[in-house]
């Protein structure tokens, strides 16, 4: 918290900023504190909403949750051509105006309670509107960011960008538990207007940066092409997240434990953590390198959340898959960004993040079914064996690497 309110604190002075790159990067990306943290507040609260209060089975639970990423997929090819061709600027702005309107459809949902079906077709709109807002706000910031920075602080964006998402839901979601059962679900949707209405005035006041086109623009699939090997193992690796972060209060209910939320804060907290202390890495050891081991480390957090008996355990294991998963992005963002031009900087973020949106997407309802037919013991160690096979792509990808760079050595 303190160092978002030092962040918050410049973002808010009028006289201006330091010149130091850190604040200037953190000053844009807390633009991504605002967004996530509004879909964070949901993030423990909507699952028991639609399975207990509604009434509705975790297939429906996890598809409807799972809705948000389905526009998000589709709103990030959008956002980076407006970001290659406008600047990140216009993006922004479109997505706190959605944020804005979902908390509005937030309330009415909550409100139409007692008739299920209404209800659940309000949330339906509020998560596509949740997407749109994600799929603009996502990869935006940090093109701003670069824009002012220049391209070699892209992994230092990365990484912030992260931390800003992150510590977002770990203090949403308790956040949001805590408002659910003292204040009433409505004012989850009026907090949510509320940072849409924050997000808002803060972009509007910031400059407009657009690239420079020097060069030619690849059509948007062609760059997506580009990202694919490494988006591969990005999606793999969100599995864990996405499970944890949709089942793990149905995942408690079910061993009969209370504090779901603080899995989600540990996982979060951890992730922090994770970005602050090893980031450097990145460029020390390599992209690859870099996510071979997190891969590893949040497969051991999947292993021990498998073989959890009491809650204290389940939320070691949540923080160590945190810790895992933190890296995986910017080690990953960073070679795939690597492989285009200047000029396709913003359709190359968007494409790579479309990846961990489909993550996101199917695991809503893959792992609503394993949980339906298996049973919810099965969810992690199945989601486990998803952050393994990511783990295979990317030593693929690093002895590929290696290969190519061990041949121009010997040329």
């Amino acid at each position: 918290m303190g160092f978002f309110r030092r962040v918050i604190m410049k973002n808010l002075s009028i006289s201006g900023f330091s010149e130091k790159p850190n604040i200037i990067i953190a000053n844009y990306v807390i633009l991504t504190f605002y967004g996530y943290f509004s879909i964070g507040l949901t993030l423990a609260v909507l699952p028991i909403f639609i399975h207990q209060q509604l009434g509705f089975n975790t297939v429906i639970a996890g598809a409807v949750i799972s809705l948000q990423y389905v526009t998000t997929f589709i709103m990030r090819a959008y956002a980076g051509n407006i970001v290659d061709k406008k600047g990140p600027k216009p993006a922004v702005i479109a997505s706190m105006i959605c944020f804005l309107l979902t908390g509005v459809l937030l309330i009415a949902a909550f409100l139409t309670v007692d008739t299920p079906l209404l209800s659940l077709a309000i949330l339906t709109v509020s998560r596509l509107m949740t997407g749109c807002a994600e799929g603009m706000v996502g990869a935006s910031p940090v093109n701003w960011a670069m824009l002012r920075m220049g391209e070699q602080h892209t992994a230092t964006a990365i990484s912030y960008n992260g931390i800003a998402n992150y510590s977002s839901m770990a203090i949403g979601a308790p956040l949001g538990v805590w408002m659910s059962s003292s204040l009433g679900n409505w004012s989850i949707g009026g907090l949510t207007i509320l940072m849409g209405m924050v997000g808002l005035w803060s972009a509007l006041r910031k400059p407009a940066l657009k690239a420079e086109q020097d060069e030619p623009r690849k059509p948007f699939f062609k760059v997506l092409k580009s990202v694919s090997p490494y988006g591969t193992g990005l999606a793999l690796a969100g599995i864990g997240f996405g499970t944890l972060s949709t089942f793990i209060t149905l995942y408690y209910a079910y061993n009969k434990w209370d504090q779901a939320a603080i899995c989600i804060t540990a996982f979060s907290l951890l992730f922090v953590v994770g970005r602050l202390l090893f980031a450097g890495a990145i460029h020390k050891y390599g992209g690859t390198k870099v996510a071979i081991v997190s891969m590893i480390v949040e497969s051991l957090g999947l292993l021990v959340l498998c073989m959890a008996t009491d809650s204290d355990v389940a939320v070691f294991g949540a923080a160590l898959a945190g810790l895992g998963f933190s890296l995986v992005f910017p080690a990953l963002g960073v070679e795939a960004v690597s492989k285009v031009s200047t000029a396709n900087k913003g359709a190359a973020l968007g494409a790579y993040g479309l990846f961990i949106d489909i993550s996101l997407g199917i695991t809503g309802p893959l792992v609503g079914f394993v949980a339906k037919v298996f049973g919810m013991a099965y969810i992690f160690p199945f989601s486990m064996a998803m952050v393994i096979i990511g783990l295979f792509v990317c030593a693929v990808l690093n002895f590929e690497k290696e290969k190519k760079n061990n041949t121009l050595l010997t040329q």
